[in-house]
């Protein structure tokens, strides 16, 4: 089955994490399909703390790949802060 999922990169104290489309039976850093975007939880300045591309998240979730828990997570919260930002830029 394929799940998208974390795959940790970084630095020791440095955390940054690929959303990747993977087979669940390989392993968490291992070989994947398929990178789908990231997440740098300690961002700062003028650093980017998401991003999905969410087309393609759309056809792996329609082929039938499931989310893990942290990335469902993540998912909605983008989604949350995607309708602000949106009309931050029109006005």
């Amino acid at each position: 089955m394929v799940v998208i999922r974390l795959a940790r990169g970084g630095a020791k104290q440095r955390p940054f994490y690929n959303i990747v489309a993977a087979d669940s039976r390989n392993r968490r850093d291992g070989r994947f399909i398929e990178r789908v975007g990231y997440y740098n939880p300690v961002a700062s300045g003028g650093e980017q703390l998401l991003s999905i591309n969410t087309e393609r998240l759309g056809y792996w979730k329609q082929n039938g790949a499931r989310l893990s828990p942290t990335v469902a997570r993540l998912v909605k919260q983008n989604a949350k802060s995607a309708p602000q930002a949106d009309s931050q830029q029109a006005a």
